[in-house]
């Protein structure tokens, strides 16, 4: 790790040091906050949870290897060096902007409310044909997790793709400022974190925090169908590039409204899921879009994607209009870092699914979408999307979505229309906003049957009951609900029946 000793990382925290004079001149190898992934060469920071307290595990770390520690105490028998601080947490963003500013490889940072993992694997999967690229592992997109993700970069890399997710005003503005990416991608401007940002406005200016570290040669990327991010003609004098389906030049084609309609593609019509405003009007010609679209059901699509550089007929393999959205999104970023369109290509069609974002099980002759990581009403509808080609008979498992203000009874409502309205056979949910879910499927379309119970442990055994081979089963909800026990249930009930 370039000029991470610990004298430098000293520097950087306003730490002091106390150890061995000669051994401030040690490089650090990589540095955590997990005592169990400590390796020789290692910092650890430790930091203060709800159940531990990192400063009890100094002691085995040493006896890992350790090549130092932090600490907010002094350390009366240690046997490393360690360097005092004030707060560990904040020592951590400050060691991992020092590491940043070190570093020459070109870093995507990507926001939004709602896709940005997806979006994080596809645009990896294009990059990784050219560049050793390193990204996000899981959702470690916060204060923490931002700059561990960060201080993972070593020398062989040749590019990263980070996430950077926020549910107050100013934590963009932090993350943005030890990221410093070169590329700035937003997904889209829904509803989600209302309680803090209280509308789409609100969201958009949080979000756009993003720009705030980024350099004149930087470049943006947008989703143009989204009409809070198509306003955004000129951020800091850089012109972004857009992508979506609607508003591009009648020179290109079709657009993809009439494409759907002409060839009856499959794809829903309009941008009514959240990731555009479902406007007719649009403000924002697109730089990159996709049409000639053919719905493969679950197996994914097949769309043709135009670019400034020429086009290119791709296999998405995974269902769900929103991966259009991602795939272009990839292909601008792929440009902007000078790849040939085939190397675009070839990294779209082999782009995967992570566990618990869309994540699609077969067992037992159920086929199972895992998309139970987190929600908001945004990656909800986009899910039921997926869900809807399901070629047998279709199971919504959903819960209760969090953080959605004031408004959260009718956005729940809205949720349980929508499933209904895509033809959903079978809607069950559990928990108190729920309710709400029922009550809109229910008021929708009254042959969807519906089961609603108050708690996950209430409705597991009679979902395991009612479900049989060949449904298509989708499991989601916000992380507390913690549904992938719900998953792993199905799971072990047929497969161990096969």
């Amino acid at each position: 790790m370039k000029n991470m000793t610990l004298e430098h990382i000293a520097e950087a925290c306003k730490g002091i040091y106390f150890g061995e004079e000669q051994k401030k001149q040690t490089k650090i190898c990589g540095a955590v906050t997990d005592s169990r992934q400590v390796e020789e060469g290692f910092l650890f920071i430790p930091v203060k949870g709800a159940r531990a307290d990192g400063h009890d595990f100094i002691p085995q770390v040493c006896k890992q290897g350790a090549a130092a520690v932090l600490s907010e105490k002094e350390l009366e028998h240690c046997d490393v060096p360690y360097i005092l601080v004030n707060s560990c947490l904040q020592a951590l963003k400050d060691i991992a902007a020092f590491y940043r500013r070190q570093l020459a490889i070109p870093i995507v940072g990507i926001t939004g409310s709602v896709g940005k993992t997806s979006t994080k694997e596809m645009i990896a999967s294009v990059l990784s044909q050219k560049y050793r690229v390193l990204k996000t592992a899981g959702n470690f997109n916060n204060e923490i997790g931002l700059p561990l993700t960060l201080l993972r970069i070593q020398e062989e890399h040749e590019a990263a793709v980070v996430e950077m997710g926020i549910s107050d005003f100013g934590e963009m503005h932090r993350l943005a400022e030890i990221a410093r990416p070169d590329l700035c991608v937003i997904t889209n401007i829904g509803v989600c974190h209302l309680e803090n940002l209280k509308n789409r406005d609100g969201i958009l200016k949080a979000k756009s925090e993003i720009f705030d570290f980024l350099k004149p040669e930087g470049h943006i990327i947008l989703n143009g169908d989204d009409d809070k991010l198509s306003a955004l003609t000129e951020v800091k004098g850089i012109r972004p590039v857009f992508y979506g389906f609607a508003g591009q030049n009648p020179e290109r084609g079709r657009s993809w409204k009439e494409q759907a309609e002409e060839e009856n593609s499959g794809v829903e019509k309009g941008t009514e899921n959240g990731y555009g405003n479902g406007d007719s009007e649009v403000k924002a010609q697109q730089d990159i879009y996709a049409d000639h679209i053919r719905n493969c059901g679950l197996k994914g699509m097949d769309v043709k994607l135009h670019t400034p550089k020429g086009d290119i007929s791709v296999h998405i393999p995974i269902p769900g209009q929103h991966n259009i959205y991602n795939a272009m999104a990839a292909a601008a970023a792929g440009l902007a870092l000078n790849l040939e369109l085939e190397e675009i290509k070839a990294g779209i069609e082999s782009a995967e699914t992570i566990s618990g974002r869309a994540n699609l099980i077969e067992t037992g002759g159920i086929l199972l979408i895992d998309d139970c990581y987190n929600a908001n009403p945004v990656s909800m509808r986009a899910s039921l999307d997926v869900l809807s080609n399901g070629l047998a008979r279709t199971v919504a498992v959903l819960g209760d979505m969090g953080e959605l203000g004031e408004n959260e009874r009718q956005l729940h409502y809205e949720v349980g229309a929508y499933a209904a309205e895509k033809q959903i056979d079978t809607l069950f949910c559990a928990g108190t906003l729920a309710k709400e879910m029922a009550k809109g499927a229910c008021d929708a379309n009254d042959w969807c049957e519906v089961f609603h119970f108050e708690t996950k442990d209430e409705m597991l055994p009679q979902l395991l009951q009612y479900l049989q081979e060949g449904d298509t089963v989708l499991v989601k909800a916000s992380h507390f609900m913690d549904y992938p026990k719900i998953v792993e249930a199905i799971r072990e009930k047929f497969h161990s029946a096969s």
